[in-house]
C-alpha cells in the first residue's frame, strides 16, 4: 500500500509547446510496474486547452469543477460539466480545455503504453475551438 497525502507534488504548468492559455496540472499518481495507469487533476483558465492529441489505451476525464468543451477529429464542440465522465477510445484524436468565459477542472486518466501515455499533436486553432 502507499498513501500520497495531498499537496506533496508539486503544481505544474502546461507546456506551451501542448496547450494553449494558462494551464496547472496536479499530478495525482503514476503506478510502478507492471501498473500502466496515471492520473493528473488539471485546471484551464477561461479560453485555455489542449492540442490536438491520442492516447495509446484511451483516457477519462472526469469534470470536478466549472464548464468546459471537449471535441474528436470530426466531431462537433460539445460543453461538459461538473459530473460528467468522457471516455476517448484509444487513438481517438481530440482535445479539452474550458469553456471561453469559466475555468474548469478535471482528473485525467490514461495508460502508459510502450513508454508513453500520450502523442501530441498541433495546437487546436481558435476556429476550432469556437466550433
Amino acid at each position: 500500500m502507499k498513501i500520497t497525502r495531498a499537496g506533496t507534488a508539486p503544481s505544474n504548468p502546461g507546456p506551451e509547446e501542448t496547450f494553449t492559455g494558462t494551464v496547472r496540472i496536479d499530478p495525482l499518481f503514476a503506478a510502478e510496474a507492471p501498473g500502466r495507469t496515471m492520473a493528473a487533476h488539471v485546471t484551464f483558465e477561461p479560453g485555455a486547452r489542449t492540442a490536438w492529441h491520442t492516447h495509446p489505451a484511451g483516457q477519462a476525464l472526469i469534470v470536478t469543477f466549472g464548464r468546459g468543451r471537449v471535441q474528436r477529429e470530426g466531431g462537433p464542440v460539445e460543453e461538459i460539466h461538473p459530473g460528467d465522465v468522457v471516455w476517448f477510445e484509444p487513438g481517438e484524436k481530440h482535445w479539452h480545455g474550458a469553456s471561453p468565459e469559466t475555468a474548469m477542472s478535471h482528473y485525467a486518466i490514461q495508460e502508459s503504453v510502450d513508454g508513453g501515455p500520450v502523442t501530441w499533436m498541433e495546437k487546436v486553432s481558435d476556429d476550432d475551438y469556437a466550433g
